[in-house]
């Protein structure tokens, strides 16, 4: 599966560098569709094989992936009916946003950062059970909402800054705001949170014609993916790298993957705020906090392969 993604991304990259034709992207788009299809089936199969009842996690990743699948039906669908190209696409561009990379990273948020912090959250399967509804509620209204009537948008965003705003409020109760901002992955964790509702409220102002959309994708990308990518490689690149117990190495990587998370997660949030305003250097303020993280990923795995 994921060797047939790679090869539609590639063909889907041809075909916007002007190097194949259409026909090229649809088949791409099936093949992708197919692979996410069969995908939907293999968790559904093994959430009916499991021993005892599956994480509710799970059908946050189902509804994602059922996202995703509509979204590429979406893409051939552009080109049959081409009166409604510009409708489709915007219902296309909002379910991968919000529905495959939004529902994903929000429950994976839910279950990352107590690991993180190395305490339990005892209400995270309550209220990942409570919220999915809400969530799947909240993409597609933004989505249709975007494509057919604004209205139904701001009802919809308003949904997903309810069910992200109740993760946040229940980290403060848990853990409290200066354990979060201890630790640099869960610094960046959180950070990456505030960026999702910073999107929505950036979103909201763009539907009500304050502010242009024109890089809301890449703001997206940068304010909210970057710092909760950042924060989740600085707590599991050290695994990964030393699998099996905890050694002296494998925190003496983590020191240094942490060390600056903080901060590299607010120059991400400055450059996707700057990119939501329409600030083309937020794009620079981005690529250099990018190049800062690999950096400091360079930097742990010399520092403990020379051990």
């Amino acid at each position: 599966m994921p060797l047939l993604l790679q090869a539609t991304g590639f063909l889907v990259f041809l075909f916007f560098s002007g190097a194949v034709e259409t026909s090229i992207l649809h088949v791409a788009a099936e093949i992708a569709l197919l692979v996410t299809v069969g995908f939907a089936g293999w968790l559904i199969s093994r959430a009916r094989h499991t021993l005892g009842k599956p994480h509710p996690g799970w059908r946050w990743y189902l509804a994602s992936v059922v996202f995703l699948a509509i979204a590429l039906a979406l893409v051939p669908a552009m080109d049959y009916w081409p009166t409604w190209r510009t409708e489709f696409r915007l219902l296309h561009m909002h379910l991968n946003t919000l529905g495959l990379v939004g529902l994903t990273a929000i429950g994976t948020l839910q279950v990352l950062l107590p690991t993180v912090l190395s305490g339990p959250d005892a209400e995270a399967a309550l209220r990942l059970r409570r919220d999915l509804p809400l969530a799947v509620a909240g993409v597609l209204a933004v989505g249709l909402g975007a494509a057919f009537w604004n209205l139904l948008s701001y009802f919809g965003a308003g949904l997903l800054l309810l069910v992200a705003s109740r993760l946040g409020l229940a980290w403060l109760r848990q853990y409290g705001w200066r354990t979060i901002i201890a630790d640099g992955a869960s610094a960046s964790l959180a950070i990456s949170l505030c960026g999702f509702l910073l999107i929505l409220l950036f979103g909201m102002a763009h539907a009500f014609g304050l502010i242009g959309g024109h890089d809301a994708v890449a703001a997206f990308i940068v304010i909210f993916l970057f710092p909760l990518v950042g924060g989740a490689l600085s707590q599991l690149l050290p695994v990964w790298r030393h699998p099996g117990r905890r050694t002296p190495v494998r925190d003496r990587m983590r020191a240094v993957l942490v060390s600056g998370g903080a901060v590299r997660a607010l120059l991400f949030s400055g450059g996707g705020i700057l990119l939501a305003l329409g600030f083309n250097e937020g794009l620079w303020l981005g690529a250099f906090s990018l190049l800062y993280f690999l950096f400091v990923v360079i930097k742990a795995f010399c520092f403990t392969s020379l051990e």
